[in-house]
């Protein structure tokens, strides 16, 4: 199993955009029918949405965790340093690979793993 989508909603789609895209993600902006705008990514099968919050959220779930695999994790680490990326944790070598925790404008947690 793999997974295909992944949705995150925020309250403010654009800046969460362009910071998403200095991870290397390239969105485009539409909708579905009737249902809002909204940023979408679509790489190797796998589409990363940004969506508004919706009437009934009062604000973003900080509390999801994502990973993503990266091609050369110290030059995106070094790219994101003096941007709006938390830098939670360096690059270190654990059981599971080469990683770093960085944290977006939500509060979301973001593992990147070097490929």
């Amino acid at each position: 199993m793999n997974i295909n989508l992944l949705v995150i909603r925020t309250d403010n789609p654009e800046l969460l955009k362009a910071q998403y895209e200095k991870l290397g993600f390239e969105f485009d902006y539409h909708r579905h029918g009737k249902g809002p705008y909204h940023y979408a990514s679509e790489q190797n099968g796998f589409v990363f949405e940004i969506y508004p919050l919706t009437k009934s959220m009062t604000k973003a779930d900080g509390n999801l965790r994502l990973g993503f695999d990266v091609s050369n994790l110290s030059a995106v680490i070094d790219n994101l340093k003096d941007t709006d990326w938390i830098i939670k944790s360096d690059i270190k070598e654990t059981e599971w690979g080469i990683i770093a925790i960085i944290q977006d404008l939500d509060g979301r947690k973001i593992e990147l793993k070097n490929k």
